[in-house]
């Protein structure tokens, strides 16, 4: 434990107003949402989600080591089993906790956002700004209502730097939580079809994407792709918010933060780049043309922060894929090896795209095969049929041998790829699992990639499963 708590319960009834009915005795040093993951002393905010309540879960929550459970609606189970606090909303006094804890914050706080990329960041800032000092992030993808105001509420009192992601569905979202994180620095990784099924354009995405700006603080920076068609709307958003430091980075000429020479590996990238005069060179612990791109935002934001740049760029040696975004398992079975690329947390055709260049760029041994396994891409509404055909041409550039898609709207890609290309299609990911497992050879290498709904976790999991190996790589 720290030798100042993260919060007081004075501070925590001061921020959100609630009435507190028991005693507090535990040191206060974590907020949680998950009673399957209390830890001792934490703060259990009992949010009303979509298919759950946190309320049914509070009295286990105190029972688990909970200090104090944050509720709306206080019943005697809840009471007999530790101090409660009763709020008006849960959630509100979640978001009012967050705000608290970033006005007493003397952090550079970073906020990241874009269609994709933003996970990939802000863990690639968290590494590189740890070596020049405590460091506070996001986790996973907490990047929503409940996401933000929760990093928030965990923001350690000392730390130096604050990076958080900030996500949308809609137009309007990212306007109210950036809000609430009030970003010394606020990046924009790119622009694509993510979501496009709740837009009218992709312009439109892009205008919500640069709501990010309206939080930005007074002299903040706002650190734009310079290589996205949509360069010159999101920097005219950022002057109509006043703002006048604004770095590009790219491939583009005239970027502030220039890629001027990379050599893509397998599982890692060397790179140099001009970062505002000052050549950098450094190698990336994690594969792919587009987290060498999003590398250069890293570095902007971490000159923007007063961070050591050379200290930032040797830490960037050290990150690692997170779960589900480009892990690297090396498997072996009866002296047959593998090597599968579990990008199954999410997908759009950018992310897709970014996919397939990666397994492109990789050289299976022998008679070995590039395969790739596709689910569907989801929430691309009337788009969806264009934008999964669209994907033969990635495909082809990549030289992918065989293909095994599943899903109704990866029917679209089954549909336009060479005969010679087809491995198997499926109309869900777990019919799919069968006839990949019995095509897979010696020296393969295997991208397995969908959407979040169209669970292509499962089929990482068959895979690795039926081999014998260690993951990384």
């Amino acid at each position: 434990m720290a030798d100042q708590p993260l919060w007081t319960i004075d501070e925590v009834v001061e921020a959100t107003g609630g009435h507190l009915d028991g005693e507090v005795t535990e040191a206060l040093d974590g907020v949680a949402i998950d009673s399957r993951a209390i830890s001792a002393g934490d703060i259990f905010v009992a949010i009303k989600g979509e298919r759950t309540d946190g309320h049914e879960y509070a009295a286990n929550a105190l029972k688990a080591g909970a200090g104090v459970a944050i509720v709306s609606r206080p019943d005697s189970a809840m009471r007999d089993a530790g101090p409660v606090l009763v709020v008006d909303d849960a959630l509100a006094a979640l978001e009012a906790l967050g705000r608290a804890a970033r006005t007493r914050s003397s952090a550079h706080v970073i906020a990241v956002t874009g269609s994709v990329g933003k996970t990939t960041t802000k863990d690639a800032l968290k590494v590189a700004l740890a070596s020049c000092g405590e460091t506070h992030a996001s986790v996973s993808s907490f990047n929503n209502q409940w996401g933000v105001p929760l990093t928030l509420a965990r923001f350690s009192r000392t730390a130096e730097f604050g990076v958080f992601e900030v996500g949308m569905n809609h137009a309007g979202e990212i306007e109210t939580l950036i809000d609430m994180v009030r970003p010394h620095t606020a990046i924009v990784t790119a622009i694509a079809e993510s979501h496009l099924g709740h837009f009218a354009s992709l312009s439109d995405i892009a205008r919500a994407k640069a709501e990010i700006f309206t939080g930005l603080v007074t002299g903040g920076v706002a650190i734009i792709n310079h290589d996205t068609e949509f360069f010159d709307l999101l920097r005219d958003a950022a002057h109509e918010q006043d703002i006048t430091d604004i770095r590009s980075f790219g491939e583009k000429d005239g970027s502030h933060i220039a890629l001027k020479q990379v050599t893509l590996h397998d599982t890692c990238s060397c790179v140099t780049a001009d970062v505002r005069g000052q050549q950098v060179t450094y190698k990336l612990g994690a594969a792919g043309k587009h987290v060498v791109l999003n590398s250069l935002a890293v570095l902007a934001a971490c000159e923007a922060a007063g961070a050591d740049l050379a200290k930032c760029a040797l830490a960037l040696a050290n990150i690692t894929p997170p779960s589900g975004r480009g892990v690297r398992h090396k498997l072996s079975r009866d002296g047959s090896h593998v090597t599968v690329i579990d990008e199954s947390y999410n997908a759009n055709p950018a992310s897709m795209r970014a996919a397939l260049e990666m397994l492109g760029a990789s050289q299976p041994s022998g008679r070995g095969r590039r395969i790739a396994v596709l689910g569907d891409m989801l929430e691309l509404g009337d788009h969806s049929d264009r934008l999964h055909g669209e994907l033969v041409d990635p495909l082809q550039t990549a030289e992918v041998d065989q293909v095994f898609a599943c899903g109704p709207a990866m029917n679209a890609l089954w549909q336009k790829l060479p005969v010679a290309a087809r491995g198997a299609y499926a109309p869900s990911s777990q019919d799919l699992i069968a006839p990949l497992l019995e095509s897979i050879q010696a020296n393969d290498v295997i991208m397995i990639k969908g959407s979040l709904g169209s669970r292509m976790a499962p089929v990482v999991d068959a895979v690795i499963k039926q081999y014998r190996g260690t993951s990384g790589g």
